[in-house]
């Protein structure tokens, strides 16, 4: 069968997905709105099945014997009690490993997050994806669902617990005390914002974010590797108030925009994926994680 890409749907829908995915068109508006884009027997429901992420495949499967994976509890600073994480490692190394925290999109801790960090263990890093949505429940397994849940969190309370996962890294006992982080979409806003809170952060990565307020850049002490798409115009036109504030207050920052790419590029469970920006993006993420966090 045939993989669907982005350039099988009329570029109004993709950005009605785009609305929907985000909260700001629920499952009736785009129903409604992506309909009189129906061709060919397809359907509105049928594009917004086709949309949705196939989590069948994985790159790294949770069963790898290269890999050693649990789920971790911690306490959250917020009241919350306790919060849950995915912590994946190499199942042997020597010495201390560089530590990457893994911060998923706006549906928590779905499958394709926990492969992301499974990818980061093979390259030799300990990888930890907490779970915001742990505190209502988890990940329920429909992405419906967890957009739902998503909503209903204390949002002050979600940064400040992402604030403590990454200061339990710095300290993990198979640690180098070296801490990155790596977010998408919801996950970049994150990667955005923690440089503003932890000075001491060696690497952030923030894939198709929200920018940090332009008040808050001056706080930055954090290499910065941006990931944006060409055609994520919600996120771009934030970049040149950020950039301006970034070259301002002499951050270290490098920027690539995909050429063609979608919001949400680099998850290769929805046919917005693009490969070629993908690998090209995972490949300067690793390379700049190495650079940073085993020095």
């Amino acid at each position: 069968m045939t993989r669907l890409t982005a350039n099988d749907f009329d570029p109004e829908v993709l950005k009605l997905f785009d609305q929907y995915v985000h909260g700001q068109l629920d499952r009736r508006g785009f129903l409604s709105q992506a309909g009189r884009y129906a061709v060919g027997g397809a359907t509105a429901a049928g594009m917004l099945a086709a949309l949705s992420p196939s989590f069948a495949a994985t790159v790294v499967a949770p069963s790898d014997p290269r890999i050693r994976a649990s789920y971790v509890e911690y306490p959250s600073p917020n009241g919350y009690g306790k919060l849950r994480g995915y912590l994946v490692q190499p199942a042997s190394f020597k010495g201390k490993l560089p530590t990457v925290l893994v911060v998923h999109e706006n549906r928590g801790l779905n499958p394709h997050i926990e492969d992301i960090a499974r990818r980061l263990a093979l390259d030799n890093f300990i990888a930890f994806a907490p779970d915001a949505l742990f505190p209502l429940g988890g990940y329920p397994g429909d992405e419906d669902k967890a957009r739902a849940l998503f909503g209903q969190l204390d949002q002050v309370k979600t940064r400040a617990d992402f604030v403590e996962a990454a200061g339990i890294l710095r300290k993990h006992a198979d640690g180098n005390g070296k801490v990155g982080v790596v977010g998408f979409c919801y996950g970049g806003g994150i990667a955005n914002y923690l440089p503003t809170q932890l000075p001491w952060l060696d690497a952030s990565v923030p894939f198709y974010g929200s920018q940090a307020p332009v008040a808050e850049v001056p706080k930055i002490r954090t290499p910065l590797l941006i990931h944006d798409a060409e055609k994520d115009k919600r996120i771009l036109d934030g970049w040149p108030a950020y950039e301006a504030a970034l070259i301002a207050n002499k951050v270290d920052y490098q920027h690539f925009v995909y050429a063609g790419a979608e919001h949400g590029f680099n998850n290769d469970t929805t046919p917005r994926y693009g490969e070629a920006s993908a690998k090209l993006a995972w490949d300067r993420t690793i390379a700049f994680f190495r650079k940073h966090l085993h020095q």
